[in-house]
């Protein structure tokens, strides 16, 4: 992990009326750090991505990525420079491969259009094979046993290998940046710390990758996060690694209520 931020986040904002889901929040995201976002429900951490990924603009502040503002940007420019995601709820498309809901992953570089497909076709084999063997190369990193089923229809996988496989799908763009938005949701407790396996190992393989993680299971912030930030009602009210954070009596307040404190 480096000490060189990738990310720098001052004054951000995100009111919808007469609601804040963010207030005046600041944080730095570094390159090749995984960092836990953390917070009840309800204290902005989906909204703090959603804005990031220019699927909401912020009321005010900046997002500094790679030192340019990316507020009011399209999502589909954040997604080009390198930010990738996956949400809370699943995305795949479930009648269709392994193959086809990865590659679609890497859509912004791929020849489109009906005529290069029906009369340049040695172009487009030339380019189906190209990626079999990037989405096969992907898997290999991630989960390798799914190689083996890289044409079977993803409604007959698991839980955690849907998971595995909407990962996989944020990766194929080669992002800088991932997002993780409660990957274990649904999952059993051995699913959830076998996909945080698979998330480390594919940190080791590619070290500069920036992750940032929700998630409420804190036994998996502890053992992935290298520093963490926590959100109430919006707002920043710690900071720190796993030990820091849950020493602090705002966060214990806020998870457990006044006695805790």
């Amino acid at each position: 992990m480096s000490d060189k931020a990738m990310i720098e986040v001052k004054g951000l904002t995100m009111r919808f009326g007469g609601l804040t889901a963010l207030d005046s929040l600041d944080m730095t995201i570094r390159e090749g750090e995984i960092l836990g976002l953390l917070g009840p429900n309800g204290s902005g951490k989906t909204t703090f991505f959603n804005v990031l990924t220019g699927l909401y603009k912020a009321s005010s502040g900046t997002i500094s990525y790679n030192g340019e503002n990316v507020i009011g940007k399209t999502p589909q420019d954040i997604y080009r420079s390198g930010v990738a995601r996956t949400f809370q709820r699943s995305r795949l498309s479930l009648p269709l491969t392994v193959f086809d809901n990865i590659v679609i992953g890497d859509y912004q570089h791929m020849q489109h259009g009906l005529v290069f497909n029906l009369f340049r076709r040695k172009a487009f084999r030339a380019e189906y094979d190209a990626y079999v063997e990037k989405v096969k190369g992907l898997l290999n990193i991630f989960s390798p046993p799914l190689v083996a089923r890289l044409f079977e229809p993803v409604e007959t996988f698991t839980m955690i290998d849907r998971r595995r496989i909407e990962v996989c799908r944020a990766l194929m763009s080669q992002p800088r940046l991932l997002l993780l938005d409660e990957p274990s949701a649904g999952m059993t407790h051995d699913e959830t710390h076998a996909l945080m396996s698979d998330i480390l190992d594919v940190r080791g393989k590619l070290p500069n990758l920036s992750v940032v993680l929700i998630e409420h299971e804190m036994n998996v912030i502890e053992r992935i996060t290298d520093r963490c930030v926590v959100l109430n009602y919006g707002k920043k009210i710690a900071e720190g690694t796993y030990t820091e954070i849950t020493a602090d009596a705002n966060v214990q307040t806020a998870y457990l209520g006044e006695e805790a404190a």
